[in-house]
C-alpha cells in the first residue's frame, strides 16, 4: 500500500512477505557494511510496521516500527529498566528499528520523509508518546543533534548486533513542534538556515492530508 508516491519514488506499507524479503536484503547489506552481525528480517508481529522507500521499484530504504504491547519492545532485551521507568511515567513507547538507507541515495527529504512517516504512525495511528532507539556510539551525536533525541542511561552491548549501543529518546510533542516549526521550509537549493532534519520533514498542511488519508484506510481496513 503506497502512501507517498510520484512517478518514480515512493514510500509504502510493506505488508507482503516478498516486500519484507526486499527490505531485509537492503537490511543485511547495509549492516554488513557496517560490520554488524546477525540476520535483521523485518517482522510480520502485528505490532511492527514496515516503511519501504522504493526508486523507480528499487528498495532504497526501509524503517520498522515497534509498538510497545505487554510482549515489550526490543530494546527491552538490554535496556528494560530504562523503559520501564518511562512505562511506570505513563509513556506510551515505540521504538525505531531498522533504519537502512542505500548510500546512493543522497537525498536528505527522502530520509525525513521515511521518518515523518513513522513519525505519523506511531503518533497519530497508535497513540505513542515517546519514540526510543538504539545506536551505535558514532551514530548518537546524528541522532540528537538532527532529530532532538536524548541519551538514556549509559552504553551497553546490544547482543543483537553483537555492538556498543546507546539508547536515546525523543519525545513526540517536541517532534511535533518542530514540524509545526520547520516542516517543509527548506529551500530549493537544499540550503536552509535550521541545521536540523526537520526542515525537510513534510509541511504541516502536507502531515495533515497524510493522517487524514492514512485514517480513511485504516477506516475501510478495519481490524
Amino acid at each position: 500500500m503506497f502512501i507517498v508516491n510520484d512517478d518514480s519514488y515512493g514510500i509504502r506499507l510493506t505488508d507482503t512477505s516478498d516486500g519484507r524479503n526486499s527490505a531485509s536484503m537492503l537490511i543485511n547489506r547495509m549492516y554488513a557494511w557496517r560490520g554488524y552481525s546477525g540476520d535483521h528480517q523485518p517482522s510480520n508481529d502485528p505490532n511492527r510496521i514496515t516503511l519501504t522507500a522504493t526508486d523507480k521499484g528499487d528498495v532504497v530504504g526501509t524503517l520498522s516500527i515497534g509498538i510497545d504491547s505487554e510482549v515489550g519492545l526490543m530494546a527491552d532485551e538490554v535496556f528494560g529498566a530504562e523503559l520501564d521507568a518511562h512505562r511506570a511515567n505513563g509513556a506510551r513507547l515505540c521504538e525505531f528499528t531498522k533504519f537502512a538507507f542505500d548510500p546512493s541515495v543522497r537525498s536528505k527529504t527522502a530520509l525525513a520523509n521515511v521518518f515523518h512517516l513513522a513519525v505519523i504512525y506511531a503518533r497519530d495511528m497508535h497513540g505513542c508518546t515517546d519514540i526510543i532507539i538504539e545506536v551505535n556510539p558514532r551514530h548518537r551525536r546524528f541522532y540528537e543533534r538532527m532529530l532532538g533525541f536524548r541519551k538514556e542511561g549509559e552504553l551497553k552491548i546490544n547482543t543483537r548486533v553483537d555492538a556498543p549501543a546507546y539508547l536515546l529518546r525523543v519525545n513526540l510533542n517536541y517532534v511535533t513542534e518542530q514540524i509545526s516549526i520547520f516542516g517543509g521550509t527548506f529551500a530549493a537549493d537544499g540550503e536552509t538556515e535550521e541545521r536540523s532534519f526537520y526542515p525537510y520533514f513534510f509541511s504541516p498542511r502536507e502531515e495533515r492530508g497524510i493522517i487524514n488519508r492514512l485514517l480513511r484506510m485504516d477506516e475501510s481496513h478495519p481490524a
